[in-house]
């Protein structure tokens, strides 16, 4: 009986003592296990490793879609690379089809202007005798070096050297109508006519060359100033309005110039081909990012 006492005794003791610690055992337990969370029937749920596995899943599928989404990037170069291939090929074989009209041999100039127009950069042939009281001029205007040109396609650089284009109604006897020639390029201080007598010419000449329409006034040309006789671009239709002439206009070729007068053969048959430099660029951006894709999603290089 003295012992049952004892123990009682022991026991009522102890009790406050546990309650107290019960607070600090529930503590350190959700201190160091805070993804546990006890259901209605007692068992745990481990929450804490469902949401890390759910992150590392929505973070493999932004990997994944960043992945194919940087991918248009070399796709796209490339693209853009062939399109300028494209681009080339034809370019080159427009310019060989220009040559090869200002080179073939010249055919007698259709009287009709709407046969006329089928023509351009044709070469033609056509005789009869200029009428210098009516002169025109397309300025500024450079010299046109042909080999020069083919060299500096595409490129801004001038020769320095500003003048005109002498445009003069031309009688063709041949035909009986008065057309328009491009009789070449003088200096600015040729531009007059008593400047350069000697090549005013009367006598009836044979002239070759090649046929040019009409222009459209292109962004920042000045209009032209029929007044000053100041013309910026060709606008056929005005300059047969002023001369009398039918709306048909030719480019002399450099053997039709006169000694002492405009220098003949000022027609520019390069065109602008840049073409090599845009797939040099696509193509080196192609492989550039193409190589950076692979390293980032197949070799996992830190960049």
């Amino acid at each position: 009986m003295a012992s049952l006492k004892s123990l009682l005794a022991l026991s009522n003791r102890l009790l406050p003592t546990l309650r107290k610690q019960t607070p600090v055992t529930n503590i350190k337990r959700t201190f160091f296990l805070p993804a546990l969370f006890k259901r209605a029937d007692g068992r745990f749920v481990i929450f804490g490793r469902k949401c890390s596995s759910a992150a590392a899943d929505a973070e493999k599928s932004e990997d994944a879609f960043l992945k194919w989404f940087l991918l248009l990037i070399p796709a796209a170069t490339f693209g853009l690379g062939t399109w300028q291939v494209k681009r080339r090929q034809w370019k080159m074989g427009l310019i060989d089809e220009l040559r090869r009209l200002t080179t073939a041999e010249p055919i007698p100039l259709p009287p009709d202007p709407l046969e006329v127009n089928k023509l351009e950069y044709r070469r033609v042939k056509v005789r009869g005798h200029y009428d210098h009281s009516q002169e025109l001029y397309i300025m500024p205007r450079s010299p046109v070096d042909p080999e020069k040109e083919a060299r500096e396609a595409g490129s801004l650089s001038s020769s320095g050297e500003i003048g005109a284009n002498v445009i003069t109604p031309f009688h063709c006897s041949d035909l009986g109508i008065k057309i328009l020639v491009n009789r070449g390029y003088v200096p600015k201080q040729k531009i007059r006519p008593e400047t350069r007598m000697k090549g005013q010419v009367e006598d009836e000449v044979e002239v070759v060359g090649v046929v040019r329409l009409t222009e459209t006034r292109k962004p920042f040309v000045p209009n032209n100033d029929e007044e000053k006789n100041r013309w910026h671009y060709r606008d056929l239709e005005a300059m047969s309005g002023i001369t009398g002439a039918a709306p048909i206009l030719i480019d002399a070729d450099f053997k039709s110039t006169i000694p002492g007068g405009p220098v003949g053969g000022q027609t520019r048959v390069t065109l602008r081909n840049e073409h090599m430099q845009y797939i040099i660029t696509w193509y080196g951006l192609c492989a550039a990012t193409s190589y950076m894709w692979y390293a980032k999603f197949i070799k996992k290089i830190k960049l």
